[in-house]
């Protein structure tokens, strides 16, 4: 039997109390029959949104949806969505229904639903209500539109994303009908707003089973990313690789781990290969300049899918340096920390071996090693007794170099930034006696005597 917490019956009893059937529906019983704690619990009832605010007087609700018949009660728990039973109305613009009617019955309203492993309740015994056999095709593994897939695609496009999305999380496979129409109505998601479309995308990328729904509904994801779509069947003609571009992508966001930033960035880390590639006179396929070409072709389509900006220049950030060689010696790894970060330098790591994980035995094992010993040198930098990788992270600041002598100006930016140089190449330790002593030391065209800079 499903628990169903304290703060959700709580609600299911003053709406009953009232004198409205109320039921869990949706997610909540799907991840309830599956062992999971659901994340959020919605509640279907036959109690119309001011019957709704009426039997919930004692709450604060939250109006977030009455067009549609939803009310939003804010608990102990967490919010609650409360949703009026509904039947839909055309949906001509192939998203949204131009209208809802109101209805009585849990039964009308659950044929309205998209999957049925999203399509059941519980009743007040705790019972599952399940009238279009969701918990068969839980069982069976398989995502199912609720009645005809053509119709519940064509009224919102956006479903076609969203049974991606469970396949992948939910590691499912999709119903060779419904998979049958979502690729035929693939078109209709230039119809869904770019956020919604980044939004399915994400948590698609972020599932158990994303790799194999990249592979197997490609079509799909060209539709909204049409620039990866050269990838597919794109054979690379080099013995580093193995399969063709779009599979070896597949392969790389399986093998990185479930973080949006890093899955996209895999998703999205060749799609400049296409643009660059060359055979030379050996027959050998090349890809060179193809991180900095797909960091800028990165950049564009975040930006059209309104990806947040931090995301955003990371993912184009970790894009542009994946193609370069691992640093072999400690001066090397601590410039690229300087010029990355810890965190985008660790992100990166992730990145080499996840696209190191689809190559040849031999070729991998090369690779792995290489990687291996940046993670070493990468250690090492980090465990200094005064790691600096940045001009803030000198044991001196622009005070102490005006001290020295140095006008004010740009001569101060250029002597710290000398000193950062110095202790990233070992010639200076990271200290206040180290560098003050370094500082005097530089030339004059750094330092005190440049009295044009005033």
């Amino acid at each position: 039997m499903i628990h169903i917490p304290a703060y959700v019956d709580k609600l299911l009893t003053a709406l009953r109390e009232a004198g409205f059937a109320a039921f869990p529906v949706g997610g909540c019983v799907r991840d309830g029959l599956m062992g999971r704690e659901p994340s959020d619990w919605d509640l279907g009832t036959a109690a119309r949104p001011e019957q709704v605010k009426a039997a919930l007087s004692g709450y604060r609700l939250v109006e977030t949806g009455l067009k549609h018949g939803t009310v939003t009660a804010l608990t102990s728990g967490g919010p609650v969505e409360i949703t009026t039973f509904r039947t839909d109305g055309a949906y001509r613009d192939g998203r949204h229904p131009d209208r809802v009617a109101f209805v009585p019955r849990l039964e009308e309203d659950l044929a309205r639903r998209d999957f049925t492993v999203n399509a059941m309740a519980l009743d007040p015994a705790g019972q599952v209500i399940d009238l279009y056999g969701g918990r068969e095709d839980l069982e069976a593994g398989l995502i199912r539109c609720v009645g005809d897939p053509a119709v519940r695609f064509g009224e919102d496009a956006l479903r076609i994303l969203r049974a991606l999305r469970f396949a992948s999380q939910l590691d499912f496979d999709i119903e060779p009908a419904t998979a049958r129409s979502l690729l035929r109505g693939r078109a209709m998601l230039d119809r869904v707003s770019r956020e919604r479309v980044f939004s399915e995308l994400t948590r698609l990328l972020t599932g158990p089973g994303a790799g194999r729904v990249l592979r197997e509904y490609g079509e799909a994801v060209f539709q909204v990313i049409p620039e990866l779509a050269p990838q597919a069947g794109f054979d690379q003609k080099n013995p580093n690789h193995i399969h063709d571009v779009w599979t070896h992508t597949t392969m790389a966001v399986d093998a990185v781990a479930a973080d949006p930033v890093l899955r996209l960035t895999m998703l999205l880390h060749d799609v400049g290969k296409p643009t660059t590639f060359f055979t030379d006179e050996a027959g050998v396929g090349h890809f060179y300049g193809h991180g900095e070409a797909g960091a800028e072709m990165a950049d564009g389509i975040l930006r059209r899918l309104r990806c947040d900006t931090a995301a955003r220049e990371r993912v184009c950030l970790l894009i542009r340096n994946h193609d370069i060689k691992p640093p072999k010696t400690p001066r090397a790894a601590r410039r690229l920390l300087a010029r990355l970060g810890e965190d985008a330098a660790r992100q990166l790591v992730a990145c080499w071996r996840a696209d190191n994980a689809d190559r040849p035995a031999a070729v991998r094992e090369r690779n792995l090693a290489l990687i291996d010993e940046w993670e070493k040198l990468l250690a090492e930098a980090l465990a200094g007794p005064a790691p600096c990788f940045s001009v803030k992270s000198l044991a001196v600041n622009g005070r102490d170099i005006m001290a020295l002598g140095v006008p004010e100006g740009p001569a101060v930016g250029r002597v710290l930034a000398r000193l950062l140089e110095l202790v990233l190449d070992g010639e200076a330790e990271n200290s206040r006696q180290a560098l003050l002593e370094k500082a005097e030391s530089l030339p004059e065209s750094c330092c005190k005597s440049r009295e044009t800079d005033v």
